[in-house]
């Protein structure tokens, strides 16, 4: 016999805003099985408020709690027990992000948690690796944001380095991040990838899955160093209106997705990896195992 829960987590990020509806499947003597129901995803770029102005701007609050709303229907309708709303960089930099917030919670009745950096690179790595990850092995995960991007390094199938750096495509976009944080990144990885002869790369996020589909592999496939550098020379390449035309990417993805991949390369060579491998898993997938083990 088994049993299916609901659960749904919402993420607030930087670039766009995404509801996962979770269905877990509990049968006896078996681990628990995690597979989605739905995915929405909303493209308000809250980081272009946040991090240029330093706040929420009126229109993308009144987006916003539309949204919500809807995210809120939508979880009546899959009949979902328990959800999560959890918000990042954007959130946390925004001096009205607080008062958003509750704003949020009294139009549309979704509680949202700012989390910092530190906890959000805790629940992405909280996502199911272990298919993924050898245990005689080290990875690193890299999960490129709007606002920041969190890097997680596992040995024998366990978190021994995590850390989360204010370097995200919005940010990227806007011109503000200086040489001094991609130099401290540089130094984290180095640092903590030396002791390590065979690094390979765990990359999640929108940018790396679109990556990942436009190479057409099958989904236990990486991609090389070479494929990704290619991909970042051909997309430079490129005017904005050709990657929307040529390629098919969304508006809100064709800008965003340069300086992303130039994250994943720079994460590649500094860690000597040749390969990344793309899982699918985000924030909103670790948001529903977090919940379901009782971790937030």
């Amino acid at each position: 016999m088994i049993t299916i829960k609901k659960y749904a987590a919402i993420d607030i990020g930087s670039n766009a805003m995404r509801l996962l509806v979770t269905n877990i499947v509990e049968q006896e003597g078996q681990p628990p099985q995690f597979n989605k129901s739905s995915l929405v995803r909303v493209p308000i770029r809250l980081g272009q408020d946040a991090f240029t102005v330093g706040e929420i701007t009126e229109e993308n609050i009144d987006r916003m709690i539309d949204a919500m709303k809807a995210f809120k229907l939508l979880m009546k309708v899959h009949k979902v027990e328990k959800y999560q709303a959890c918000a990042t960089s954007a959130m946390r930099e925004a001096y009205n992000g607080r008062e958003v917030v509750e704003i949020i919670k009294k139009k549309a009745d979704i509680k949202i948690d700012i989390i910092d950096g530190k906890k959000e690179a805790a629940i992405i790595a909280a996502s199911d690796l272990k298919q993924f990850i050898s245990t005689d092995k080290a990875y690193l995960y890299v999960d490129v944001g709007g606002g920041s991007t969190e890097f997680s390094l596992f040995y024998e199938g366990k978190i021994i380095a995590s850390k989360s750096f204010k370097n995200g495509t919005v940010r990227l976009l806007n011109n503000m991040v200086n040489e001094v944080v991609w130099h401290e990144i540089e130094k984290w990885i180095k640092t903590n990838t030396v002791p390590f002869e065979d690094i390979t790369l765990i990359g999640s996020g929108g940018n790396i899955n679109k990556l990942f589909k436009l190479s057409e592999k099958q989904q236990d496939k990486p991609l090389s160093y070479v494929y990704v550098s290619s991909q970042y020379q051909k997309l430079n390449s490129m005017t904005y209106e050709q990657r929307i035309a040529e390629m098919g990417l969304n508006p809100d993805r064709a800008d965003v997705i340069i300086p992303a991949t130039r994250i994943y390369l720079n994460a590649m060579k500094w860690s000597g990896a040749r390969h990344i491998y793309v899982p699918k898993i985000g924030l909103s997938d670790g948001i529903v195992k977090a919940m379901y083990y009782g971790r937030i």
